[in-house]
């Protein structure tokens, strides 16, 4: 009988065959949106007492079981309120699953390119300012950044009342790349799909593929510019960009702000509603982040004090610092 590993003490004892049956022996029926799926496929499970986890079943891992656990240790050490809580591993010969807390509003991606429901303006900045939170204490929190690698509007889950958190975070070492062919062969690795979804990749990855805090911060600047467009990163609708265009929701936005036709950009489900000022501050907050050269991006520390203070006038639940546990004061400079 195999068990899995747990960093915090479960409400149920979970086995693998827990897992299995709940997962229906991971049944396409189960599968859900969470992170990428090119890292790994993720599934709800249901166990007997009504509970829900999310089982992610990585694609490959390179690691031996060592090296894996290792691995495993470090990122269940971290924890943040605007993180998925990863609550533990289960190792079985070559298969490795991930365990998390099941997030019960999906994924942002999901909520965002569905057909019904819409999202009003007060709860897309209240999930930007989450999930830049979340995103700000990986860089900021340690003497090392702790880098994402793989930031999209996918890997940014809601739990109850819309509250973002980040899942996916650790994981570029876990996953075995999948091979270049010969389609790609003179592509970068981060613009071949093995780390970096299209439309979120920064256009420095193409020459110097290694990755930065910049790099994830031209990813979230696009996730903000999806919050408030509802446009797919790789391509816009006509409806919004017109017959004929041909680019990237980055591309698009960008042609917008030198016409002085910004707003033009906005879901048209916020337009008219009052809040244009604030939403055309959103806006080029998102812009900069998405800053062709990375010198000019700005870090998620500021851009989340940014999101933080625009955010001061509409949403009245207050983000304390303390629970951020990064600075003392919102006003030292870093």
């Amino acid at each position: 009988m195999v068990s899995v590993s747990l960093f915090q003490k479960p409400i149920v004892k979970v086995k693998l065959a827990d897992l299995l049956k709940a997962t229906g022996d991971f049944h396409s029926d189960h599968i859900v949106v969470a992170g990428s799926s090119r890292v790994g496929t993720a599934y709800k499970a249901v166990l007997p007492d009504g509970s829900a986890l999310t089982v992610k079943r990585l694609n490959g891992c390179p690691l031996g079981e060592k090296q894996f656990r290792a691995e495993m240790n470090r990122i269940g050490q971290l924890r943040h309120p605007n993180l998925v809580p990863f609550l533990g591993f289960c190792v079985v010969e070559d298969e490795r699953l991930l365990i998390y807390k099941y997030m019960p509003d999906g994924a942002l991606s999901s909520l965002l390119h569905s057909t019904s429901g819409d999202l009003d303006w007060p709860v897309r900045l209240r999930i930007g300012i989450g999930a830049a939170r979340g995103l700000a204490w990986l860089h900021h929190g340690f003497p090392i950044p702790f880098l994402h690698q793989n930031i999209t509007s996918s890997a940014v889950l809601l739990a109850e009342d819309c509250e973002a958190r980040i899942t996916d975070f650790g994981l570029p070492q876990l996953v075995q790349c999948s091979p270049i062919d010969s389609a790609t062969a003179d592509e970068s690795p981060f613009m071949n799909g093995e780390f970096g979804e299209f439309g979120y990749v920064p256009p420095e990855y193409a020459s110097n593929p290694i990755a930065t805090t910049k790099g994830d911060v031209y990813a979230f600047g696009v996730v903000l510019l999806e919050l408030v467009t509802r446009q797919r990163p790789t391509e816009v609708s006509m409806d919004a960009a017109g017959d004929g265009f041909k680019g990237n929701l980055v591309y698009w936005t960008n042609q917008l702000l030198a016409a002085g036709r910004l707003l033009d950009s906005v879901d048209i489900s916020l337009r008219g509603k009052g809040s244009e000022e604030e939403i055309l501050h959103y806006l080029k907050i998102a812009v900069s982040c998405v800053a062709y050269n990375p010198r000019e991006r700005p870090s998620m520390y500021h851009l989340y004090l940014s999101l933080k203070s625009l955010g001061r006038s509409i949403i009245h639940q207050s983000i304390s610092m303390n629970s951020l546990c990064l600075w003392k004061d919102d006003s030292e400079s870093h």
